[in-house]
């Protein structure tokens, strides 16, 4: 079988179970005082090219929530897209860990926030005092729920925007290393100078084991962080397996390079479904996702060949591919057989 069904579900790179075994030699100080989660920061920092403070989390849920919360209060509101991770996969979690901030969804095409749209939402607010949320963050997905890229251009619009009103600018970047390979660009450039105050870094998508972490690139914003992530039952005794996951996926550009194999890797399955008369692709293929409607017959052809893919709900005949970072050649070239024999 290959999967496609979701790169949650792909095995961890070598180095990273190297850096895992190196992590396991002896014992560590607990709760992030090890020498892994202590030299987090400088190395997040010399990557993103300011200073960070960076705080490992198990999941890019906790990161989301936690992230909001801290730059969200209660009586304020989240922007973002109708299709966020954070308005319908999270189960509530911003909400209830930031005691109550409004999620507003906004739409747009390709799961990307539509600057008219989020200027008409910003319009609707500012007259009704104490009756309404006061309009705190923007939060971004980078790459988006449907598989498309904000360009930078895109990002500098809607992030100045924000800076306009006083908001706060979050970046869900459970992804962003497909993100950051698509458009070839540095991640200081897609991240603090597009104006973004706090990134969810994801890693778990792309070849780590349960390793994510919140970065903060103002360390003011990330002032009395620690107890909030303490309190939400997310600080990690044995830090130092997370944090090791973390050095590791970021060094020698490991990151990069496991996302660009699987970004290659979508776009040979989308030419070969756009090829094909019972199949068209519906989003761009930006990253490590494709989104196609087929025809019956075609997806029962590919799941009798050992393929495994998703169909997406709420939409007639619409399936999602996710090509992991460990994708063969071998399986790319029998699902383009499969589709065009």
């Amino acid at each position: 079988m290959t999967n496609f069904r979701s790169d949650n579900e792909s095995p961890a790179a070598p180095e990273i179970i190297d850096a895992l075994i190196e992590a396991n030699s002896d014992s560590a100080h607990a709760y992030g005082a090890d020498r892994f989660t202590v030299a987090l920061d400088n190395q997040f920092s010399e990557l993103f090219e300011t200073e960070c403070r960076v705080f490992p989390l198990a999941t890019g849920t906790a990161a989301n929530s936690l992230g909001l919360a801290q730059v969200t209060p209660p009586h304020g509101s989240v922007l973002c897209h109708t299709q966020a991770h954070i308005h319908v996969d999270e189960c509530g979690a911003p909400e209830f860990f930031s005691s109550g901030a409004k999620l507003i969804p906004i739409d747009g095409d390709h799961g990307r926030i539509d600057l008219s749209a989020f200027e008409q939402t910003l319009a609707m607010y500012g007259f009704k005092g104490d009756h309404e949320p006061k309009i705190s963050t923007l939060s971004i997905t980078q790459a988006t729920e449907c598989g498309s890229v904000y360009h930078l251009a895109q990002l500098q619009q809607l992030c100045g925007l924000a800076r306009q009103r006083g908001m706060v600018v979050h970046m869900d970047g459970a992804r962003l290393a497909n993100a950051v390979a698509s458009l070839n660009c540095s991640p200081a450039d897609m991240t603090w100078r597009a104006g973004v105050d706090v990134l969810s870094f994801g890693a778990t998508k792309n070849g780590t084991i349960g390793a994510e972490a919140l970065i903060f690139f103002d360390p003011a914003m990330a002032e009395g962080f620690g107890k909030r992530r303490m309190k939400g039952g997310h600080l990690l005794s044995k830090m130092r397996y997370c944090s090791a996951q973390l050095a590791a996926i970021i060094k020698d550009d490991l990151w990069l390079n496991l996302a660009r194999s699987a970004n290659a890797g979508a776009s040979r399955i989308a030419e070969a479904l756009a090829a094909h008369p019972a199949a068209s692709v519906v989003h761009p293929v930006d990253i490590n996702e494709v989104f196609a409607v087929m025809d019956q017959a075609l997806a029962d052809k590919l799941l009798a060949a050992g393929f495994e893919f998703h169909r997406w709900p709420f939409e007639n005949d619409m399936y999602r591919f996710v090509v992991p970072w460990n994708i063969e050649d071998q399986a790319l070239r029998n699902f383009e057989a499969t589709v065009t024999e």
